[in-house]
């Protein structure tokens, strides 16, 4: 099977919402943690001082304003294409909340392993978010094996290259992990 152009835009197009939800937070996070400065039972932080309300929030705000923006001016091209898939608000919504609950999951596991904020763990950093919105698309409009491929494929690279962008801009202050 051959990938095309039309594959590789499509891909970037279904998870576009989930890296704009992934990124958000890092621009505009802080304040108030998610877990409150709470441990769980094993004494450690449950996710720690670094995912915070802001964070989240302005992360699932932007994610589905991507996807509701992809609804209003981009539907039409793909069905010139004759792409099937049924984009709307709800698809954004939910791919920018998985991408945010699968970086928290891997938030979660990092403290277990008593790795601090901004630890790399390679290949989790780069696809934590990505598994979460693939999970919650699920119910709404699940996407195929090949944009699944494409995405895991292309994601590292990209988010590498972020990374190393927010890193050189200040935003960031690694460019390795989260």
């Amino acid at each position: 099977m051959a990938v095309t152009i039309i594959d590789v835009g499509y891909a970037l197009w279904f998870i576009f919402p989930a890296y704009c939800a992934n990124a958000v937070p890092v621009i505009f996070g802080g304040r108030h943690p998610l877990d409150a400065g709470r441990t769980f039972f094993d004494g450690k932080p449950i996710l720690g001082s670094h995912k915070t309300l802001r964070g989240f929030f302005s992360g699932l705000l932007v994610g589905t304003l991507v996807g509701f923006l992809q609804t209003l001016l981009f539907q039409h091209v793909l069905f010139q294409y004759d792409v099937q898939f049924r984009y709307d608000v709800l698809l954004g919504f939910m791919i920018s909340l998985g991408a945010l609950v699968g970086d928290l999951v891997e938030s979660f596991i990092k403290r277990r392993l008593d790795l601090p904020p901004g630890s790399a763990l390679p290949i989790a950093d780069q696809l934590d978010f990505v598994a979460g919105a693939f999970l919650f698309s699920l119910p709404v409009s699940p996407p195929s094996l090949l944009t699944v491929l494409i995405i895991l494929v292309i994601t590292p690279s990209i988010h590498f290259l972020t990374n190393l962008l927010a890193s050189l801009l200040g935003i960031k202050r690694k460019s390795r992990g989260k």
